[in-house]
């Protein structure tokens, strides 16, 4: 289950999703702002707020339901990673967690039995500030995940996506190589 951006479902989401499945993951890509896409991050975001955070939640938990019973991978770009993140921390079916750009905060008491999680992260991001990451690592080890973190000195916050100013293609390959390894070992 592979969710997007707070940019939308932009061609390098659905791109990301067929270099999955040329490597043999089968992927889905829910659309959780229906068909809008947008231009900046602010404009991106103002549209997460009208939304709500419960409603996007709600739609992805929609969009992925019908899959959960086959042992989901989460996967997600930045605002796509948190809602991967929420979904994959709640499911005890979840077979792994594939963060790209982003976390999010982990609600209290949330435990898992070694789900493994790699995040793949610029460095630094204006996003995931480093103190932020430490606190998150620290905290999804204790929860019980098996986190893996990947950083990127120089790229930009989605360096994965060719599409944006961001985009810095020896760290988007790099990181596409060890997240279909990643993919690989589930």
């Amino acid at each position: 289950m592979l969710f997007h951006s707070t940019y939308g479902l932009r061609p390098a989401v659905r791109e990301a999703a067929d270099r999955l499945r040329a490597a043999g993951h089968e992927v889905q890509v829910p659309d959780l702002f229906e068909g809008r896409t947008f231009e900046t991050v602010e404009e991106g975001m103002a549209h997460q707020d009208e939304i709500g955070r419960d409603e996007l939640l709600k739609r992805a938990v929609l969009a992925s339901a019908p899959y959960s019973d086959h042992g989901l991978v989460y996967a997600g770009f930045s605002f796509g990673g948190s809602i991967a993140q929420h979904l994959a921390l709640a499911d005890e079916k979840a077979r792994g967690l594939l963060l790209l750009h982003g976390t999010a905060d982990l609600a209290d008491g949330v435990s898992v039995d070694e789900l493994p999680v790699q995040l793949h992260i610029a460095d630094p991001d204006p996003f995931e500030p480093h103190d932020w990451l430490t606190a998150w690592y620290l905290r999804m080890r204790r929860a019980g995940a098996d986190v893996e973190v990947h950083s990127y000195p120089g790229a930009g916050h989605l360096f994965t996506d060719p599409g944006l100013d961001d985009y810095d293609a020896e760290a988007a390959e790099q990181a596409w190589t060890v997240a279909l390894g990643f993919l690989d070992s589930l």
